[in-house]
């Protein structure tokens, strides 16, 4: 078995949730049952995880956890077959293992059924065995098969009931009543019969010639009535209400799962619809296997029925939630593609006008400024003041919708050469404010688009030298390291700093601290948290030690 098969193994094992829990009182009686039908004195529950054999339930003796590598049961249990060993001291697989040797235990003859899930995974084992020699017949090894598949049922109700505690006031009455008929049994076949109505596992037999031989309680509940062996097989779909999963098509009688059984040997997982008039209808998963006798004559077929109505509902909920959370998202990505391209075509069609505007007022301002009054020259240059911020806000917003729109391009890029081609562009600012901008350290690489990141470290810069603090010259200083999901990044300054109650907020489309100083138009740090999310990373805001903001962010590693 590969690697991967076995941890499919153990997630399957440990998704049961029966490791060290103690066993339910069905499970108890089927481990007894098991030991009454080999005719042995001893039989256990094992379940084989990564390094043990866990004995879940006993008879015979008294229980325990041992070592996988000493386990008779691990041998041969990926195997998934029946092993029927008359003397393990003879049996040159078995003869050296401590069960057998006197160590654990002196182990003679040994059977062991493997308790294999519907989807091939083997849990364990249902085993019996005996300090002497011994064998089985075929009707015995087939009634342990039988045991290990009601041993499955009963661990696929004891999951659902994890799931669905509302069952759990059900399950405690099953528990009861399996108590009171286990202890008022009086024969094997009266054992077996309580064990089956213990179960929220529908059970229908069959004889050899189709018609119906055995309901358990469950398969009675469902359809309302016990079953009837006056039926022909071609009867059974019209009396018990049998229908296609579609709700409206009569199941025809090479459909009806029990019959399937019989005819091919096995049916596995087929679905079908039992709507009983009277009661409510129920979608159910039916898996079921031939019966024979040791000479290979049919003697029947059995199928067990699994309630997967709420599943099935609950699946085609999930499945028309995901439908509609891609419509959402479709209709959302096409919305903010309009809303892009729309910015885009105003903010062009808005910056010619302003620019004839600004073309104007200055022509004003050359040709008559010596004619006008010293109120009408304010008035030019707040108009032309004006002009000039609007441009500025255009742009901007022409930025956020670029950040937002441009495809994301990812390489290893050099974090050192970004910063220097922003202090590149903003060299005129930079020397206009008399600010210091260093790497503190050795810069990482990082996996980014490189003009996003540029764009990134402007905008941050930028924004540390604009709101600079009046009392000392600016400096801003950035520093980057590795860390195991990624590169987190600082951009630390020495300015008027940012008030916790804001550190969050400024991160919103036009959100500034102090609107009333208009030092900016609040587009800034929302173009930075745009760049940052595109990458998949967050963004936030701290205080400098000593006064002054730091802008903490995240680039994190791409995903493979």
């Amino acid at each position: 078995m590969s690697e991967h098969d076995e941890r499919s193994r153990l997630a399957a094992l440990h998704e049961y949730g029966l490791l060290d829990a103690p066993a339910d009182d069905e499970l108890e009686a089927v481990v007894r049952v098991a030991a009454l039908v080999a005719g042995v004195p001893n039989a256990t529950l094992n379940l084989i995880d990564e390094n043990r054999q866990c004995q879940l339930t006993t008879t015979g003796f008294d229980g325990g956890d041992s070592a996988r590598t000493d386990s008779m049961c691990a041998i041969r249990l990926l195997e998934g077959r029946t092993v029927v060993v008359p003397d393990a001291g003879e049996d040159p697989v078995y003869r050296d293992n401590p069960w057998v040797t006197g160590r654990l235990a002196g182990v003679r003859f040994y059977a062991s059924v493997p308790l294999v899930t519907p989807e091939g995974h083997a849990l364990g084992t249902l085993c019996v065995f005996d300090d002497a020699p011994g064998t089985l017949t075929g009707a015995q090894i087939d009634r342990l098969q039988d045991l290990a598949r009601v041993i499955l049922a009963l661990f696929a109700r004891r999951r659902e009931a994890r799931i669905r505690t509302d069952l759990a006031a059900e399950a405690e009455s099953a528990r009861a009543v399996a108590q009171r008929a286990l202890r008022e049994a009086e024969s094997r076949q009266q054992l077996l019969d309580a064990v089956l109505d213990s179960v929220d596992v529908a059970i229908v037999a069959v004889d050899p010639f189709g018609r119906l031989a055995l309901f358990n309680r469950a398969a009675r509940e469902w359809h309302g009535t016990d079953a009837d062996g006056s039926l022909g097989p071609d009867e059974l779909s019209a009396s018990y209400a049998l229908y296609e999963t579609d709700g409206e098509t009569p199941l025809t009688l090479e459909n009806i799962p029990a019959l399937r059984a019989l005819r091919d040997g096995a049916v596995d997982h087929a679905e079908i619809v039992i709507q009983p008039p009277d009661r409510p209808a129920r979608r159910v998963s039916v898996t079921g296997r031939r019966i024979e006798a040791a000479d290979g004559i049919p003697l029947g077929a059995v199928v067990a029925m699994t309630d997967v109505s709420a599943d099935r509902a609950h699946r085609a909920e999930m499945e028309a939630a995901h439908a509609a959370l891609n419509a959402t998202v479709a209709e959302l990505e096409r919305s903010n593609t309009e809303l892009t391209n729309f910015a885009a075509v105003a903010g062009h069609d808005l910056a010619s006008p302003l620019a004839v505007v600004a073309g104007y007022l200055e022509l004003l301002a050359d040709l008559y400024g010596a004619q006008l009054d010293e109120q009408a020259r304010g008035w030019v240059g707040t108009a032309a003041r004006s002009v000039v911020r609007m441009q500025a806000l255009i742009q901007s917003l022409l930025t956020y919708a670029r950040a937002g729109h441009a495809p994301t391009v990812r390489r290893p890029t050099d974090l050192a050469e970004v910063l220097g081609q922003a202090m590149v562009d903003l060299r005129t600012t930079i020397k206009e404010n008399q600010a210091t901008v260093r790497p503190v350290g050795a810069l990482p690489h990082v996996d980014c688009d490189p003009t996003l990141a540029r764009q990134l470290l402007q905008n941050l810069v930028g924004n540390a030298i604009k709101y600079r603090c009046p009392e000392r010259p600016p400096l801003i200083e950035v520093s980057g390291e590795e860390t195991g999901e990624g590169v987190l990044v600082r951009v630390a300054d020495n300015g008027i700093g940012i008030p916790a109650a804001h550190r969050e907020r400024v991160f919103d489309m036009f959100a500034m601290v102090d609107p009333a100083k208009a030092t900016g138009h609040g587009i800034g740090l929302s173009t930075c948290l745009r760049i940052v999310q595109r990458h998949g990373g967050r963004i936030r805001a701290e205080e400098t030690p000593g006064g002054g903001t730091t802008i903490v962010f995240t680039l994190p590693a791409r995903t493979p």
